[in-house]
């Protein structure tokens, strides 16, 4: 609209009241004009704002989105006034000796030091006795296959014995060997040529980078069983953990998903994030129990669970609304959320849930806040037209509808000490998969991506329930992978 020039006030009088009503209206006009210009600068500015705000401490962002000016760090975690270390009453754990020791080493007194008396021919009256712990100077022993061959003398036929099935070549390396190799590169995330030096450097045979692979490649064959036991014992868990992270394979971005409880833990890599790779992976389809998860929408769209939703995602949402925009529902609504925590972590052990009273103090204190909440972000006067999709609203009013619906889900925990706080089994699972990748960069194929997850879960899962992780791993090189239990705890 072109600005009107300006009317002195003997121009004025002499205008009419339709003449006056219509400059009046044009005026109005403009002003809703750039009221609502104004409206849409300050709702890019404020996002804008939302976006440079966000850091590991108040959203999801991992710390490596961060950059060099890292936040200064605040624990979502109550101060109980421990002091550092092992607590009173904690058995502690040292080196203790041993009866029988392998080696035994006698050190001899032969002169007083006192009165240089000679003291080789008196007998001791005791020993004393200290015992060291080492490691003896380690070898790779080779073991030689002989077949006979003979002569048959009837039909003159030469006749050989056949080789163990496993031994393959004329010269190989063993299963002890490969399931030390894989350890080093799956396990303990070091990278294949470094796991080739190490090797050599403890064994003085360095083999080459394929081996690695190779035995890599083997562990997932022979631990297929025990893979497919896992994603059933899952698949019928009361309860379990579920989070996906992206990763690089291939140079390009692709998801991993984890499927978790106390005792097992799968892995998969998939292209799609959402509801497909949910889907083609198996576990949550066909999995009836509590699922817990942060709200992103694909976990909602099974309805054959019941939906738990971690309070840790919750807690950082709300910090990012208290550092934004300052809005007292968010604090006292994070403050609650610790508090029940704090109620539920000192009931005693043999309740399962919140006496009634509490729980309904509980709710309706945070039915309370919510309402304060909503007061504080109230939809908007006039609708927006109509466009595809959900409407815009801002990141306070987007949290309370999602607490609002999904109260039963966020204060489950309380309700059922089964359930937990917080989706951290989860995220602990899958750091380690996260870790692998800034030590590598990415995978190079889908198939090694793949490789990688299927051991990472054999050995979590062995992990979580006693298994030497060695011995696991020789024992699905050799025919014996060990059979998961969803029941076995460490």
């Amino acid at each position: 609209m072109s600005k009107q020039p300006a009317l002195k006030q003997a121009e004025l009088e002499q205008l009419d009241k339709s003449t006056l009503i219509e400059m009046v209206l044009g005026l109005t006009a403009r002003v809703q004009e750039l009221e609502a210009i104004v409206l849409k600068q300050a709702e890019a500015l404020q996002a804008l704002q939302d976006q440079v705000a966000k850091d590991s401490r108040n959203s999801s962002k991992p710390p490596s989105s961060d950059g060099l000016q890292k936040p200064r760090t605040r624990s979502l975690r109550r101060n109980e006034g421990r002091k550092p270390g092992g607590q009173p009453g904690h058995e502690g754990q040292t080196l203790q000796m041993v009866e029988e020791p392998t080696h035994v080493e006698s050190h001899g007194v032969n002169q007083c030091p006192h009165c240089q008396c000679d003291l080789s021919a008196v007998e001791p009256l005791e020993h004393g006795r200290r015992q060291v712990f080492d490691i003896p100077a380690v070898r790779i022993e080779v073991t030689e296959h002989q077949v006979e061959i003979k002569a048959c003398p009837c039909c003159h036929k030469r006749v050989e014995a056949k080789y163990p099935d496993d031994v393959e070549q004329r010269v190989q390396y063993g299963p002890r060997f490969k399931a030390q190799a894989s350890y080093l590169n799956t396990y303990q995330l070091v990278p294949i040529a470094r796991t080739c030096e190490l090797l050599g450097d403890f064994y003085n045979h360095t083999p080459s980078t394929a081996f690695v692979g190779e035995a890599n490649r083997a562990l997932c064959e022979g631990s297929r069983t025990s893979l497919e036991t896992i994603q059933e014992q899952l698949q019928q868990a009361e309860l379990a953990h579920f989070d996906e992270s992206g990763m690089r394979i291939a140079g390009k971005l692709h998801w991993l998903h984890s499927a978790s409880t106390d005792a097992l833990t799968y892995y998969a890599p998939h292209e799609k994030r959402g509801q497909e790779a949910m889907d083609e992976i198996g576990i949550l389809p066909n999995f009836s129990g509590q699922a817990v998860h942060d709200h992103w929408q694909s976990y909602e769209a099974y309805e054959n669970c019941q939906h738990i939703f971690c309070n840790a995602h919750h807690l950082r949402e709300l910090q990012f609304i208290m550092d934004q925009y300052a809005q007292a529902w968010a604090s006292d609504l994070y403050k609650l959320l610790l508090d029940i925590k704090a109620e539920v972590a000192k009931a005693p052990a043999s309740d399962n849930a919140l006496p009634k009273d509490r729980l309904d103090f509980f709710s309706q204190r945070y039915d309370a806040i919510l309402h304060d909440g909503f007061e504080a972000n109230p939809p908007p006067e006039v609708p927006p037209p109509k466009r595809r999709g959900r409407t815009k609203q801002s990141p306070p009013k987007n949290l309370l509808d999602r607490l609002q619906k999904h109260k039963a889900g966020t204060l489950a925990f309380m309700y059922d000490f089964a359930i937990p706080f917080d989706n951290n089994l989860a995220e602990r699972d899958i750091r380690m998969i996260k870790v692998k990748q800034k030590v590598s960069g990415a995978f190079r194929t889908t198939e090694g991506a793949t490789t990688f997850c299927d051991i990472r879960s054999y050995i979590s899962t062995a992990r979580k329930q006693g298994h030497n992780v060695i011995k696991a791993l020789f024992g699905a090189l050799t025919g014996s992978p060990f059979n998961p239990d969803p029941h076995a705890m460490v």
